[in-house]
């Protein structure tokens, strides 16, 4: 129960599905948008400040229904993480692409994820 809503309130996880779609297409958009070489280092550097976020708020060792709670709960922290890495930067860059794309690259550490597909878990 959230103490702030009540009896009334419960948590529902966010569909898998629906963040390895949103995940998939940011992985794909951030790899259109590095085929220039000076976009290319500043997205790679913004990925770098969402995963290291990534790293303190779910650590090593996760699951990608976990990892898609967090996402579920929003993701403004990310982009908080990319403006203060790159605060001059951060205003050009596409921003649900170096989210999507960060969180479909965590998720390859995910202990439930393996060759690009969800391993089921007894």
């Amino acid at each position: 129960m959230n103490p702030r809503l009540g009896w009334y309130s419960y948590v529902v996880a966010y569909p898998i599905d629906n963040a390895l779609y949103l995940w998939e297409e940011g992985e794909r958009r951030l790899r259109e948008l590095s085929r220039d070489p000076r976009a290319a280092r500043r997205l790679s550097r913004a990925v770098e400040a969402v995963r290291d976020e990534l790293r303190r708020r779910i650590g090593p060792t996760f699951t990608a229904e976990e990892l898609a709670s967090l996402y579920g709960e929003g993701t403004d922290w990310a982009l908080d993480a990319v403006r203060w890495a790159m605060p001059e930067e951060a205003a050009d860059l596409d921003p649900q692409a170096v989210v999507d794309g960060a969180f479909f690259l965590y998720l390859r550490g995910a202990r439930d994820y393996s060759g690009g597909r969800l391993i089921p878990q007894d």
